[in-house]
């Protein structure tokens, strides 16, 4: 068997394990056609928490290639490979990356969220366009207005999808379906959050399926200061995923067509008015599926069913694992480069990956 052939095989294995070792016979038991498990099934657990501030270490492996069995290819659709890193760490709670963002234009300073409840701040080292390694990065619980983790209350643990808006940071949780907000000029990663309210519909979406993807709307955009929450499997009558406007000048609820069972894990909002949207699906016959979608803003409005172009589809014969986060920035040269992050699930059969991609069209 080739090399790329064990590799294929062991990835389809992961995939249709994923969090096997770590998860109790019953936990395993799903549908085809569910995405791979969490780490933390049972409800109100928290396997792996962040419970102070702490400087941490994280290792970085390059990538070199993208797709192994052709190692000089660096066009997949509309997107070109810049680099990738595989990062490890010897912290037992670094792992269930969920989303990140950059604070700063040159996409070096991050903040990412586990989905276990905790912030990851740091900056990214690069050796010319590539990614080399983290550097500073620092671990912290989120803590809600009682200065406490926000973990201490059952189920408030699920943090998968962030946004910014300056100082302000915007967290969804999935499994009780809760919005939160930070103000980190209010001590940054140390800053008190506190419970916002959202549509009465959001409030009801599936359990564990619920806001997988926040932004917020920037100024000179169609809908500027508007928080768009998207739901990871919540479907409306037809079968389309179900999104909210939340503030802003047209509140309300939309739709975004789901094609290929496709869920959403996140998106980003590019200065030129698109909204990308970060897809993946999985199945115990084809393993990981991941997709980046195109819609413009202006098609967004209340009552709406919204739909866009792929610009980016990757398999397991690519370098990718659980997908959950992106975000864009534009370098000094006008690339505009996307970054995603895996979530691992805390898994020895995943991997935490960071990937940069330039968007050629």
């Amino acid at each position: 068997m080739s090399r790329l052939s064990s590799r294929r095989s062991f990835l389809g294995h992961a995939a249709a394990g994923f969090s096997t070792l770590a998860l109790p016979a019953l936990a395993r038991a799903q549908p085809v056609t569910e995405p791979p498990p969490k780490a933390a099934q049972i409800p109100g657990q928290v396997e792996h928490p962040v419970t102070e501030p702490a400087a941490i270490e994280v290792n970085a492996r390059p990538i070199p290639a993208f797709e192994p069995r052709d190692r000089s290819r660096v066009r997949f659709g509309s997107l070109e490979y810049r680099s990738g890193l595989v990062l490890t760490s010897p912290y037992r709670g670094f792992g269930g990356l969920s989303g990140i963002r950059f604070l700063d234009a040159k996409g070096e300073r991050f903040v990412a969220i586990s989905d276990q409840g905790a912030w990851f701040t740091g900056r990214i080292r690069y050796e010319g366009r590539a990614m080399a390694g983290l550097d500073d990065v620092e671990a912290a619980p989120m803590l809600g207005a009682d200065g406490r983790p926000i973990t201490d209350k059952r189920l408030w643990y699920d943090t998968e999808s962030i946004a910014l808006d300056g100082s302000l940071v915007y967290v969804g949780l999935e499994r009780v379906n809760q919005l939160m907000r930070f103000d980190f000029a209010k001590g940054f990663t140390r800053a008190r959050g506190e419970v916002l309210p959202l549509p009465p519909a959001a409030r009801k979406l599936p359990y564990n399926k619920g806001l997988e993807a926040l932004v917020v709307v920037p100024k000179g955009q169609p809908l500027a200061g508007t928080l768009i929450a998207l739901s990871e499997r919540g479907l409306d009558a037809d079968g389309n995923l179900i999104a909210f406007l939340v503030g802003g000048p047209s509140p309300g609820q939309f739709s975004v067509r789901r094609t290929e069972k496709f869920d959403i894990s996140d998106a980003v909002i590019l200065p030129s008015g698109e909204l990308l949207i970060l897809e993946r699906k999985f199945s115990w016959f084809t393993g990981v599926n991941i997709r980046i979608r195109s819609i413009p803003l202006k098609a967004i409005a209340p009552g709406a069913l919204v739909d866009g172009p792929a610009l980016f589809n990757a398999d397991l014969g690519h370098e990718i694992d659980n997908m959950e986060g992106i975000d864009a920035h534009v370098t000094s040269e006008g690339d505009t480069v996307l970054t995603l992050v895996s979530d691992d699930n805390f898994s020895l059969l995943q991997r935490t990956l960071l990937l940069q991609f330039t968007l050629v069209e």
